[in-house]
């Protein structure tokens, strides 16, 4: 699990520098530091998220269903929530010229919706196929 998060960490920072540098030149400062703010706004509660997946990949059905529910809305909650508080309340974000907050936000909120899905999802036995032995909690072994 603990690869899976720095894995996902890495990748939602490699993308925030591929897209913070040639946005700091079209756009200034004020857009690598928008980016880097939605970056962060998006990272903290999707790497929750992902922390929660994989505490509840052995857990009964019904905890893996609440996660599934309960990760997306706090991911949703804390970062529309978060961003409307920094673009209603903090004027920077409302001075510049540049995309906007709310155009960085929907960029990482997107990469790292999807990054995290395919990270919780990565290793899990496709339909039809058993786990092995090991993986299986003992309370669920026949024999």
């Amino acid at each position: 699990m603990t690869r899976r998060l720095l894995l996902f960490i890495g990748a939602t920072l490699s993308l925030w520098v591929v897209v913070a540098i040639p946005a700091r030149r079209a756009w200034g400062d004020a857009a690598a530091v928008q980016s880097g703010v939605a970056a962060l706004l998006c990272l903290v509660p999707a790497a929750l998220s992902l922390a929660w997946a994989g505490w509840a990949f052995n857990q009964p059905a019904d905890k893996q269903l609440t996660m599934v529910l309960g990760g997306t809305g706090l991911r949703l909650f804390a970062v529309a929530g978060g961003a409307y508080a920094l673009d209603q309340f903090v004027p920077y974000f409302r001075e510049h010229d540049t995309p906007g907050l709310w155009t960085w936000v929907l960029v990482f909120y997107l990469f790292t919706l999807v990054t995290e899905t395919l990270l919780s999802l990565a290793g899990r036995p496709a339909e039809g196929q058993t786990m092995p032995a090991a993986a299986v909690p003992p309370a669920e072994r026949i024999g």
